[in-house]
């Protein structure tokens, strides 16, 4: 089965996010005066091929946390859902 994956990874909370303070600073001068607290984040979408859902979600798991987000300053949270086209009912 084929599964369809997210993966967003964030800065952990109390670590500086320089590019999100950078957005932020700029914001004003383009109207958004009302907007704080921008922090930045990467977004991963992959398929991945499986026997059921939760091995799926292991293997995104890894995934994430060896390659896609260091884990001393990135949280990641993932989605995992079958493919609507892959064959099941």
């Amino acid at each position: 089965m084929r599964f369809a994956a997210r993966v967003e990874v964030r800065l952990r909370p109390g670590i500086a996010d320089p590019e999100g303070t950078t957005i932020e600073r700029a914001l004003p001068a383009l109207g958004f005066d009302d907007v704080r607290g921008v922090r930045t984040g990467r977004s991963f979408r992959f398929q991945v091929d499986a026997t059921d859902v939760e091995t799926a979600r292991r293997r995104v798991q890894a995934l994430a946390d060896r390659l896609l987000a260091n884990p001393v300053i990135e949280d990641s949270e993932l989605e995992v859902s079958l493919e609507p086209d892959s064959g099941e009912p």
